[in-house]
């Protein structure tokens, strides 16, 4: 089955992925020209392969005005199940940075690491060398299956285990059967076939497709923000199998009220076995029904909207050839803090260390060299993580006084002296590289954070957990709509305030305010701060309690708090 609209219905995109020759098109040929950029259809292609063109914005204007071209460079994402590689790996990817990149790493939402600054003339190499640590690139991007994200945590137990077994699984299973890729980077041989799509059909996907696994007690991945999410329900100390959530998704178009986010639903539960049956079903309702005419409406999630959810069950149960099972009760979903030293179940330990937005670069603090020399003299294992950290893990007991000494003489202080709200801010990379940025996201997220924390100080809420997310678009790279705070860009220098979510990642945020400053983000949260304070029932987060007043309520105090003091009546 594989119900593509006729031609006159589909984009242009969805023409060139069904002509490419299994996603090859003219990459091979325009990779060695001299010129610095792509065509339009190989900068579409090149997003299968792990890299997407861009320019630098903050001099384009200049640029131009002076008659020169862009500054084109290509962002390269590493797709790493679950953010794990091994200190080797950690390594030379370190020095592929130096070597082709722009001297750093970053670490992105999904677990992955990015370089940028990469010349077209390097890229070819770039991805080479990466294949020989054994990793790669293909598909970190692109209308298929993306980097699969697993709870983090490297505890040694059955259950951590299990499920970064089951991520690397699916990884493996749902690569393209393309070997375009193995051709133009690593000069495999082409026979001049087109390989059989058996999954993703002759023209991919209509749009990406994320998936995420977690535990109830560990959803650090933010689950329900996924296409598919696969909940661990364990029984006995065995994996029973996995409640399966479709539909979730976060990128929306502004003035478009026929796109929006969406957390997924959860329509049942399978027995572990089916993990990749029901992944697979789901991938083929995605295929053969997704919006393949316009494709800021191409998501699952408006294909569960669209024709309902007793639909989609019975879609996915007709493909695995059974019904699904009704949902498995679990703890409720919750996520820990993983910063800091955890003793990770097995005599050794992990050490949590905070990144601002991911960015691995030697600046103000020597991210790079710091992390380079502890991960060559110890070994440690790195972990990304969903919120941009990075965990070091396998710390034997006898290393970590070496390990914390080391780390501060590049000046990096332990977890506790990073604020709260430190803690829990992402941002997305946004401008100068990313072409859909309308504003700043990560280089006004210290800012912004500096700004707030005194206020939240003030009021006796510097250690409370709250979830901030800046995107500098509406896409929701950073999941801006879930979460307790959501930033997302709407002109330069200003965001659309999103309020309302829970930090466990269970409800989404709305909209408070369409526009709002940065610079007024203090003076607008501060009455909101103040009123949680005081106001806040037992337990209740900073989302809870904005969700439970409503939108009205807290523009109300807002406004209050904007209005001039009366001046005393005279004597």
């Amino acid at each position: 089955m594989n119900m593509i609209a006729p031609d006159a219905k589909r984009s242009s995109v969805e023409r060139l992925k069904e002509t490419s020759r299994r996603l090859r098109g003219a990459l091979a040929e325009e990779l060695v020209s001299v010129a610095p950029e792509v065509s339009e259809d190989s900068y579409n292609l090149l997003k299968f392969h792990g890299t997407y063109e861009q320019h630098d914005r903050d001099t384009a204007t200049a640029r131009k005005q002076a008659g020169l071209a862009k500054e084109y460079s290509f962002m390269v994402r590493v797709r790493m199940p679950g953010g794990r590689l091994n200190a080797a790996q950690y390594l030379a990817l370190d020095a592929l940075a130096d070597r082709y990149a722009n001297a750093g790493l970053r670490i992105t939402t999904r677990q992955g690491i990015q370089f940028h600054g990469v010349a077209k003339g390097n890229l070819k190499a770039h991805i080479a060398e990466i294949n020989r640590t054994l990793l790669t690139t293909q598909s970190a991007c692109g209308d298929v299956a993306r980097n699969l994200m697993v709870t983090p945590a490297p505890r040694q137990d059955a259950a951590h285990r299990r499920l970064l077994d089951d991520a690397r699984m699916l990884a493996a299973a749902l690569l393209p059967a393309s070997r375009a890729y193995h051709q133009i980077f690593l000069d495999e041989a082409d026979p001049g076939i087109e390989e059989e799509e058996a999954l993703y059909g002759p023209a991919y996907l209509p749009r990406k497709f994320k998936i995420a696994l977690a535990l109830p007690e560990d959803n650090t991945v933010d689950v329900l923000c996924n296409d598919l999410g696969l909940i661990a329900v364990f029984e006995g100390g065995a994996l029973a199998g996995y409640n399966i959530a479709l539909g979730g998704g976060l990128g929306m178009t502004h003035n478009r009220a026929d796109t929006y986010p969406r957390l997924a639903s959860v329509l049942g539960f399978v027995p572990a076995a089916e993990a990749l049956a029901v992944t697979r079903a789901a991938i083929g309702i995605h295929r053969d029904f997704g919006d393949r005419a316009d494709r800021k409406r191409a998501r699952l999630k408006y294909v569960l909207d669209d024709r309902g959810l007793d639909w989609t069950r019975a879609e996915l149960a007709a493909r695995l050839g059974h019904p699904l099972a009704a949902p498995r009760p679990t703890a409720p979903l919750a996520v820990p803090d993983l910063l800091g030293w955890h003793a990770d179940g097995a005599g050794n330990f992990w050490l949590g260390i905070a990144i601002p937005s991911g960015r691995i670069a030697d600046g103000a603090i020597a991210w790079c060299s710091a992390l380079r020399a502890v991960i060559a003299r110890f070994g440690c294992t790195p972990i990304m993580t969903p919120q941009q950290d990075i965990l070091l893990a396998d710390i034997a007991p006898a290393d970590r006084a070496g390990i914390a000494a080391l780390l501060a003489e590049y000046g990096i202080a332990a977890p506790a002296g990073t604020s709260a709200l430190a803690r829990w801010t992402l941002a997305c990379p946004a401008l100068p590289t990313c072409g859909l940025a309308l504003t700043e996201a990560e280089r006004v997220r210290d800012p912004i954070v500096a700004a707030l924390e005194p206020v939240l100080a003030g009021l006796g809420l510097a250690e409370e957990r709250i979830s901030l997310r800046i995107t500098g678009c509406p896409n929701g790279c950073a999941r801006s709509y879930a979460g307790d705070i959501g930033l997302v860009g709407r002109i330069p220098g200003a965001y659309a305030l999103y309020v309302g979510g829970d930090f466990a990642g269970t409800r989404l945020s709305f909209k408070l305010i369409e526009r709002v400053r940065q610079d007024d983000l203090p003076s607008v949260l501060a009455p909101l701060f103040a009123a949680f304070a005081a106001g806040r029932a037992p337990g209740e987060g900073f989302g809870d309690f904005c969700h439970r007043l409503g939108g009205a309520a807290l523009r109300a105090l807002i406004e209050a708090a904007r209005a001039p003091a009366h001046p005393a009546a005279a004597d």
